[in-house]
């Protein structure tokens, strides 16, 4: 089994078809309670229609399991245009002929069966495909998640939402600093089990020693940035981000109202709680934190040293939870439908081998990285779902958000935007060199 079509362990037919099943009710949990209008609409540019996600979903599933695996048509290849992401981009999509709910939610359910046909006459041969395209919608559901917050549609809320369990959190404020030992350490996914093509391959590297953020930054230290004239002073800011700034006329994360007292949780607005992790913020305004605390982002290969520990010799990666996926609710904030981000320390199981707290899920959390190939890269299984991104206009993100789910967020896993997003569930924490 080469490195670039290794399938996650143990996927049988019966363990796809259980995975496509539930990923397709969360998908429609999440959309359930708006009604039709509100899923056809366009909130924002920077967002699709979430109707057209709908389709995207089914048009990916037909195009990779019944088509390109199962060696039949298209079921409908007058959409292949329509619902291909790299030719359409999301600022055009309201004006295209996508699909309208119903249309779209009978696409979803013909292109099941016929995915359920081909695993019951093929089985899942070695699982990438498979798993590529449950982790694809896993990962349009927070897309969804995103746009539905862009939307402000108040009282939303997701069928089958349950809150989480309050838990006791230990204060943290984002500027406590953990050291991590300089030294050599492998980065990326190794050869076995599933991974996208720019986790790999691993590589071994040398670090020189860090401080990091032994959690992210809350929004209490971020509420003292602002009120100190985080978003006045120049000697602050990039260039690039000062012109983004002042462009746009920021002064706040975006869902915070204009005096910090409140910020929007995906359906009403809530009092801004300090313990939490700050949330839509750019990489420009995270950097700009950064340097006013005499500090900066930590490197991508910084922060997954931080969040991972290497057994003697290089043996295997272990993670706070072991080699698996982090369990929702004990481990990391993740899975969790609606429930937003959660205090800081609120998932002590997940703290890092240094003890750096919600590494993983939470907030996506920005680093100092552009976006590029490891050594030795090969796109897998098409060119356009990381090579074309590679270069100076993306940074790297890490660990996940509240949103994501944890069959996909790994410490190797690999996100990307441009510097000036906010619409993600975008946090960061700090570095220092020693």
């Amino acid at each position: 089994m080469s490195s670039l079509t290794a399938a996650r362990a143990g996927l049988s037919p019966l363990d796809a078809v259980d995975a496509l099943t539930e990923a397709r009710e969360r998908t429609l949990a999440l959309v359930a309670s708006i009604p039709d209008p509100d899923l056809e609409r366009v909130y924002s540019t920077l967002m699709s229609p979430l109707v057209w996600d709908l389709g995207h979903i089914a048009a990916f599933e037909d195009l990779w399991l019944g088509h390109r695996y199962g060696g039949r048509p298209l079921l409908r290849d007058d959409l292949a245009d329509v619902y291909d992401a790299f030719e359409t981009p999301r600022a055009g999509r309201g004006d295209i002929p996508f699909l309208r709910s119903g249309p779209a939610r009978a696409y979803l359910d013909e292109v099941r069966q016929r995915t359920l046909e081909v695993i019951e006459e093929r089985g899942t041969g070695d699982g990438f495909l498979v798993e590529m395209v449950i982790r694809h919608e896993q990962q349009h559901d927070e897309t969804m998640l995103q746009a539905i917050e862009l939307a402000r549609l108040g009282g939303y809320e997701p069928a089958g939402h349950r809150a989480v369990a309050a838990r006791d959190a230990a204060p943290a404020s984002g500027l406590e600093l953990i050291e991590v030992p300089a030294g050599p350490c492998t980065i990326g996914a190794g050869p076995d089990g599933f991974a996208y093509d720019n986790e790999r391959p691993r590589h071994r590297t040398d670090v020189r020693g860090y401080l990091i953020g032994r959690a992210p930054i809350t929004n209490a230290s971020y509420l003292t940035f602002v009120e100190g004239g985080g978003y006045e002073r120049r000697e602050w800011w990039s260039d690039e981000g000062w012109a983004w700034k002042e462009d746009y006329d920021i002064s706040r994360p975006g869902g915070w109202t204009a005096e910090g007292t409140a910020e929007w949780r995906l359906g009403k607005w809530e009092p801004l709680d300090p313990n939490r992790p700050v949330v839509h913020v750019s990489w420009f305004e995270a950097d700009a934190f950064a340097r006013a605390r005499g500090a900066r982002l930590p490197t991508e290969i910084e922060w997954e040293k931080a969040a991972t520990w290497e057994q003697e010799h290089g043996a295997a990666r272990l993670y706070p939870w072991g080699n698996d996926s982090p369990i929702p609710g004990v481990h990391a904030n993740v899975d969790h439908l609606g429930c937003g981000t959660a205090p800081v320390g609120a998932h002590p199981g997940g703290a890092s081998p240094y003890g750096c707290l919600a590494m993983i899920g939470d907030v996506w959390e920005w680093t100092s990285s552009d976006f590029a190939g490891y050594p030795g890269f090969r796109p897998y299984p098409y060119r356009e779902y990381s090579e074309v991104f590679f270069g100076s206009e993306y940074r790297v993100l890490r660990g996940g958000s509240w949103a994501s789910r944890a069959r996909v967020v790994t410490p190797t896993f690999r996100n990307w935007d441009f510097p000036q997003r906010r619409q993600i569930f975008s946090g960061f924490r700090i570095a220092r060199d020693l």
